[in-house]
């Protein structure tokens, strides 16, 4: 085995040496930020040479943005893929966020780069608006007379939460869901009292 076929650490070098940097960036990115965290850093982290990472990367830039790709594919397919759940529980489940959880990459990136022709700045754009329509689909599953405006709504109240809950130190999640509850109270319309109303009919 030649030096050019090791790492750092002198691990071999394989196929897998892509999902690794990716996964050293999903930790590092995460726990100390893009800008704090170097190429030197993640190859040690990665265990791979640099001359590997800039064969699977062109750059910084070019893995920022396949790290962004990589984080949710899906957009929150736990919460909105749910079958045991109704759409209103749907709803109020995307707040039911874990203490301690970190800051949305997606926001912490923007935030960072500073630059919206970043590729990371535009999966970022894309990932929110993909969120605020699954948010707005499973609120016209629930009845909301206008799904659209209650989507960007509590898509602007879960960001407004994480934003909080970073600047506070303190979670903001439960009073968000809180208020996220009254919005789609009032956007759709209730069915309680109609059947109740149907029942106190006389037959």
């Amino acid at each position: 085995m030649t030096e050019l076929e090791k790492g750092p650490t002198g691990s071999r070098r394989g196929r897998g040496a892509r999902e690794r940097i990716i996964g050293a960036s999903q930790r590092l990115f995460r726990e100390q930020g893009i800008n704090r965290t170097g190429m030197d850093q993640l190859c040690a982290a990665a265990q791979v040479s640099k001359r590997t990472a800039y064969q699977h990367f062109g750059g910084k830039d070019e893995l920022v943005a396949e790290y962004l790709r990589r984080f949710d594919p899906s957009v929150l397919s736990g919460v909105f893929d749910r079958p045991d759940l109704t759409p209103r529980e749907r709803l109020l489940a995307a707040f039911d966020i874990a203490p301690g959880t970190p800051l949305c990459p997606y926001i912490a990136a923007a935030v960072e780069l500073h630059d919206p022709e970043h590729p990371a700045s535009q999966y970022a754009r894309d990932y929110k608006k993909a969120v605020a329509v699954r948010l707005a689909d499973t609120a016209r599953e629930a009845g909301a007379a206008e799904p659209e405006q209650l989507g960007e709504q509590l898509a602007l109240l879960l960001d407004g939460a994480a934003a909080r809950t970073r600047v506070l130190n303190a979670d903001a999640f439960p009073a968000a869901a809180a208020i996220a509850a009254v919005l789609i109270d009032s956007a759709v319309p209730s069915v309680v009292g109609d059947d109740r109303g149907r029942e106190e009919v006389p037959s």
